[in-house]
């Protein structure tokens, strides 16, 4: 019970922090801890982190269906902080077996989920057992359905070892995408550029597209499926969870 209200004062604390100041405190109280890396929100994360421990472990998920585009963005994004990203791959013999039981696109008949728990589900448990804390570039506004009440700080109980806690920082959870893209215009953060080609919200190739005016980020992404289940399950907690204004005030 103590743990609980402990994390309840924490999260209040943080809701008024701007994300620098959330990812200072999420550095300074865990060692063994990571950033998950894939989207526009993540690399302005590298970049706070940068400034503060420019060593932080990055990781990024290779589904082996990304775009070519994407492929060069994470080489782009580890020259460009000097860092090394651990690229995690599914199991390949999972993988094989999917695709000759179902084919390359089993997914447009029976939904995304086969396919996103072994490339992206089970390579992500196996990368967190490995973790203390983990931080994501999760917003409120990005999936009204699944995202609208995240926290910027949680114990993440679908991903934590037997017996132990992960704890997960969403730094950004309180920021719009405009927010985010005026820290990323601000400090020269470098971006996709599929975001060029009117893709928001970038996932594997057969299952994201662009979004036209006045649609919504996660219209793009898995679009023949409910909106209000559009997760893949690496942030499986938003599904059964309960439904800084400037670019920085305290950091570079």
């Amino acid at each position: 019970m103590s743990d609980f209200i402990d994390n309840v004062n924490i999260e209040n604390q943080l809701q008024g922090q701007n994300p620098f100041q959330i990812m200072r405190y999420a550095l300074e109280q865990f060692d063994n801890i990571a950033i998950s890396f894939s989207g526009a929100e993540d690399v302005a994360l590298i970049d706070m982190a940068s400034r503060i421990r420019p060593d932080v472990p990055v990781f990024c998920l290779d589904t082996g269906r990304l775009h070519p585009e994407t492929y060069r963005f994470i080489e782009q994004v580890r020259k460009h902080y000097g860092i090394q990203i651990d690229v995690v791959s599914p199991d390949g013999e999972a993988v094989r077996a999917l695709v000759k039981e179902k084919g390359l696109f089993s997914f447009y008949k029976d939904t995304h989920k086969e396919c996103c728990g072994i490339r992206k589900i089970a390579p992500l448990r196996k990368k967190l057992l490995e973790l203390d804390a983990w931080i994501t570039g999760q917003r409120k506004d990005q999936s009204p359905g699944t995202r609208a009440d995240i926290p910027v700080i949680q114990e993440d109980l679908a991903f934590a070892r037997p017996g132990d806690k992960l704890t997960k920082f969403n730094p950004v959870a309180n920021w719009s995408s405009e927010q985010v893209w005026s820290y990323i215009r601000a400090y020269e953060v470098p971006y996709n550029p599929l975001h060029d080609q009117g893709y928001i919200s970038i996932g594997c190739e057969p299952c994201t597209r662009p979004v036209g005016p006045h649609q919504h980020e996660r219209e793009g992404r898995w679009w023949w499926e409910e909106a209000t289940q559009k997760e893949c399950g690496l942030h499986a907690s938003n599904i059964s969870a309960p439904k800084s204004n400037d670019v920085l005030n305290d950091g570079p």
